[in-house]
């Protein structure tokens, strides 16, 4: 291993014992064509097998190196790895994905190409199962997502955001690095930093790799609910409004709970008029995404599966009421809470949602 690498892969992980393997492999087959790399991985405290993993890869191979982060959130343990790297540039990979073998050269070369400040390819998923692979459908829908450029795959060009990142070091020194206050939403943050500092962020399709989505419903309820949570926190932070993408759903639930306590309202007070009305607003509203739901159910099992169709109106309705509650959660939330975390590191809202 060189004293002076180039490139300084950081990865942040907890608990992922049953992935680890398949992101170090991919990792160490990494065609970089005589690039000098190395890895460093900030493994968050676990206790499920992880830290041994990491420490029998990093024996066989002198290029990867493990740190501690007992701030045990992604946004502490990448600065870590950040700060004790090596490299002129910094490339992000997570633990619950697969990598191409081309990925890292790719990154790098397009990088110094583009001229661009942040480079990544769009959010492809690879799933085991029926649901799972329901959940990885509804990921690419916009019903779901709202039209967010890094969930096309064929994309190509400016975006405002990337899964994972690569950067130069000096880039990330001058914006700052992650946000530690964030427990999610903390690369969409830094983004934004870069953006409104001037920099570009470029999304290239040839750039592969293969996120695991959630297998199970509570899963993806409790990552979206900590998803919407803190987009409220990156708002908040920056006094921005969320796109409309990130607006829909909480306005969806404020409008249930509003015409529900309405209704729950006239029915105790005994005024029938006001019941029917609250009644019909309520159903014109359910039958209204209800047609929405199945629509897009439809189109996505038509381009996914049809085997998924039986799971996905489902899946959507978690990806919706999940953000969208944790959005009005948060807005109640950092509405009363000063600067700062709101959240003590092993609260539902910080904790890792597999």
């Amino acid at each position: 291993m060189t004293a002076n690498p180039e490139i300084s892969i950081v990865v942040a992980c907890r608990n992922e014992a049953t992935h680890i393997g398949a992101l170090l492999d991919s990792l160490v087959q990494q065609d970089l064509l005589g690039m000098d790399w190395e890895a460093i991985i900030a493994d968050g405290m676990s206790d499920d097998g992880t830290l041994e993993i990491l420490e029998a890869y990093s024996a066989r191979y002198a290029e990867l190196r493990v740190m501690p982060n007992p701030g045990r959130v992604v946004s502490t343990g990448l600065n870590a790895a950040i700060r004790a790297a090596r490299g002129a540039i910094i490339l992000r990979m997570d633990a619950h994905t697969r990598y191409a073998p081309d990925y890292c050269r790719l990154c790098v070369e397009t990088l110094r190409r583009t001229g661009a400040d942040n480079i990544g390819g769009p959010a492809r998923t690879e799933a085991r199962g029926l649901r799972a692979q329901a959940i990885a459908a509804a990921y690419h829908s916009p019903f779901s997502t709202g039209g967010a450029r890094f969930h096309d795959v064929d994309f190509e060009g400016w975006v405002d955001t990337v899964p994972y990142g690569c950067w130069r070091k000096s880039t990330l020194e001058q914006i700052g690095f992650f946000d530690e206050d964030l427990a999610r939403n903390q690369d969409d943050e830094l983004n934004l930093r870069l953006s409104r500092a001037g920099g570009k962020i470029w999304q290239s399709p040839k750039i592969v790799s293969w996120y695991s989505p959630r297998s199970r419903l509570s899963g993806l309820f409790r990552q979206y609910l900590q998803y919407g949570f803190w987009k409220v926190a990156v708002a908040r932070k920056h006094r921005i409004p969320g796109s409309w993408r990130h607006i829909v759903p909480v306005v969806f639930i404020l409008a249930n709970a509003t015409l529900l306590t309405g209704l729950a309202i006239a029915a105790a007070s005994g005024a029938r008029e006001w019941v029917a009305r609250f009644a019909a607003a309520w159903l014109l509203v359910v039958s209204a995404y209800a047609g929405a739901n199945l629509t897009a159910s439809v189109c996505t099992a038509r381009r996914y599966g049809w085997a998924t169709f039986p799971f996905l109106p489902a899946v959507f309705v978690v990806y919706h009421v999940a953000y969208g509650a944790g959005s009005f959660l948060g807005l109640f939330r950092f509405a009363m809470a000063s600067a700062g975390r709101p959240f003590a590191r092993d609260s539902a809202f910080v904790r890792t949602t597999r």
